[in-house]
């Protein structure tokens, strides 16, 4: 079996699975770059006994981070309850992806992941939307080539300001608006943060169309805040929950022999 660890900015994800690349496990825990190797080992054991899953059973494990200062912890940990490192996400391994920015090394490893499971899934031209603590939007076009994205603050970001820098504005969590138009400050908290993204996505989404005339765009999205906003936009897009932990799969497999 193969242990998927995502390390996001938020939270951490650890999927498992099995050699047929079905998710036997995904859970998350929160990302504390303070946590010590041992701190981590206790996390992922505490998590597999409450799932009831033998970690015994793990043959190998990939990490994805984009916490640069949990990476050497979380390599550690991995490497005591596995007996061996885990592959890292990063320079130096085969992804069958052409990257074509000006520093290469910049783009993530989660956009990474996104890309080559989006590559198995649709065919080119794609537009990847990850909403998770940041929503970043990336284009893959033919040829298997990652041309560029958009970064943005991220839904819980946008409603975290919006009531920290304000006086009379509550902190509301994000959920579906009752109606376009809110009756109380909340609802329209709701429904601005809401409609207001998946408007933002749609504009988007539609000059990055543009790009591509006369090409059938296919366009995914993926991250915990993904499911609230795609309902609301007029764009098909499609919400794939487990879009970043099939790309580990798939970057494990084309590594594993190297």
């Amino acid at each position: 079996m193969l242990l998927a660890v995502d390390i996001g900015n938020s939270t951490t994800s650890i999927g498992v699975f099995d050699r047929n690349q079905n998710l036997r496990l995904l859970a998350s825990v929160n990302t504390d770059s303070r946590k010590t190797a041992d701190q981590i080992s206790i996390d992922l054991m505490n998590l597999f006994a409450l799932y009831h899953f033998d970690y015994s059973s793990i043959s190998g494990a990939i990490l994805c981070s984009v916490v640069p200062p949990l990476n050497f912890m979380m390599e550690k940990a991995l490497g005591r309850l596995l007996g061996k490192p885990p592959m890292v996400v990063g320079p130096g391994v085969k992804t069958g992806l052409n990257i074509r920015l000006t520093v290469q090394s910049e783009m993530g490893a989660d956009i990474v992941a996104d890309a080559v499971a989006a590559l198995e899934k649709f065919p080119p031209p794609i537009i990847t939307i990850d909403m998770g603590t940041a929503t970043t939007i990336s284009v893959i076009s033919e040829w298997r080539t990652y041309e560029g994205g958009l970064l943005l603050p991220g839904v819980n970001i946008s409603l975290e300001a919006l009531s920290h820098r304000t006086a009379q504005l509550p902190a509301v969590s994000l959920q579906y608006p009752k109606a376009l138009i809110g009756k109380t400050t909340v609802e329209c908290m709701r429904s601005g943060i809401v409609y207001g993204t998946a408007g933002m996505l749609d504009g988007i989404i539609d000059r990055i169309r543009d790009e591509f005339s006369g090409q059938t765009v296919s366009v995914v999205a993926t991250g915990g805040n993904a499911p609230v906003i795609v309902k609301y936009t007029r764009n098909p897009i499609v919400y794939d929950k487990y879009l970043l932990m099939d790309g580990l799969w798939t970057i494990y497999q084309k590594n594993r022999q190297i």
